[in-house]
């Protein structure tokens, strides 16, 4: 991963900390705060870090980009920053260059499935698309008789039906029927929808670690404000406890995501180590979304769970994270098929090496 004085990292929490502040947000019942932060990540050329420079992008490296994405977590930040990235990633690897504005990718769960038709058109459905509501252009992965094909596609013409996860942001239901593509090109040979699913899957897993870690900080310095009995409730032994297992979650989620992320950063393909690592994170990140969500409200009691306190904005994010790009027990079927078809001899050199 990056260093901590990342030229990248560094610009996106100065914006995130101006623009992003979680109880101004929180306050802002009209969501005025969306369009500044959005326009100031597009004029830093964050939401296209993953494009090269002649396709239109920022040209930055996919560690800078990971680190990015960690960094949005932890602001528990509700715009289509990562989507853009993802959208972006995937028409650089078809040499298509990337428009300004939103965009989010078709389709963004491993059982839906977008086909192309033999007149060059794209039908399917997409169901948990997110911020496909806000999203200027899509990014399509599509199926044809040839192969895979990446395309871009105009969100004017497709059929949207709206939709909320657990975090109140948009996640909808997108309709292609014989949609004519802005643009589209044969993917590489090497990239699928595994592919896609699991860059995105990685996406999410260092979103979550992030918002766990501000779980964390914020858990940390409510105990040591909140008095009961004469006494802050972090002396109680059993908070002490809450916070050192709400510790302990978030730093394995921050390992596993930030393993997998480095072991795509320096892969040629996402066979082998980096499928393991990235299915892997993704798995232990949920989990441990769940299990420090729990914990936090736990150490918070009745104020955590209010709508004025800015606790929800990560636990409930960290949540719907969980499922976009393959739920937790689907990779953990797909990790178990690995296993049984190359063998434990074959994949214990892949974990022994990281």
């Amino acid at each position: 991963m990056a260093e901590s004085d990342n030229i990248v990292v560094e610009t996106a929490e100065k914006i995130f900390a101006d623009l992003a502040d979680p109880q101004t947000i929180n306050n802002d019942k009209k969501n005025a705060w969306q369009a500044p932060l959005w326009q100031a990540l597009s004029e830093a050329g964050l939401p296209l870090s993953w494009v090269p420079d002649d396709l239109g992008g920022s040209g930055a490296s996919l560690a800078d980009g990971f680190a990015l994405l960690n960094a949005a977590g932890r602001f528990a930040v509700a715009v289509p920053l990562a989507e853009t990235m993802l959208a972006g990633w995937l028409l650089a690897q078809a040499k298509i260059a990337s428009p300004e504005g939103e965009m989010t990718v078709l389709p963004a769960s491993p059982k839906d499935r977008i086909t192309l038709d033999a007149d060059g058109s794209l039908s399917g459905r997409a169901r948990g698309v997110p911020y496909a509501k806000a999203a200027k252009h899509f990014a399509v992965l599509a199926h044809g008789k040839d192969g895979v094909s990446i395309a871009l596609v105009d969100a004017g013409k497709v059929r949207i039906e709206s939709g909320l996860n657990v975090g109140y942001d948009h996640s909808d239901t997108v309709t292609l029927d014989k949609v004519q593509p802005v643009t589209r090109k044969a993917a590489p040979k090497e990239l699928d929808q595994t592919t896609l699913m699991l860059m995105g899957g990685v996406a999410r897993s260092l979103q979550i670690a992030g918002a766990l870690e501000s779980m964390l900080d914020i858990s940390v310095r409510y105990s040591n404000e909140r008095v009961a009995f004469e006494k802050k409730i972090s002396k109680f032994q059993a908070v002490q406890h809450n916070l050192a297992r709400l510790a302990g979650e978030s730093a394995a989620a921050l390992a596993a995501a930030t393993s997998a992320a480095d072991a795509i950063a320096n892969a040629t393909s996402f066979n082998g180590e980096v499928y393991l690592e990235a299915a892997s994170a993704k798995i232990r990140c949920a989990e441990a979304a769940e299990k420090g969500g729990a914990i936090a409200h736990q150490v918070h009691g009745a104020i955590g769970f209010t709508i004025e306190h800015i606790l929800h904005r990560y636990s409930l994010r960290a949540l719907a994270w969980r499922d976009d790009f393959g739920s937790e027990s689907h990779w953990a079927v797909e990790l178990g098929k690995l296993v049984a078809n190359r063998g434990a001899d074959e994949l214990w050199p892949l974990v022994a090496s990281r």
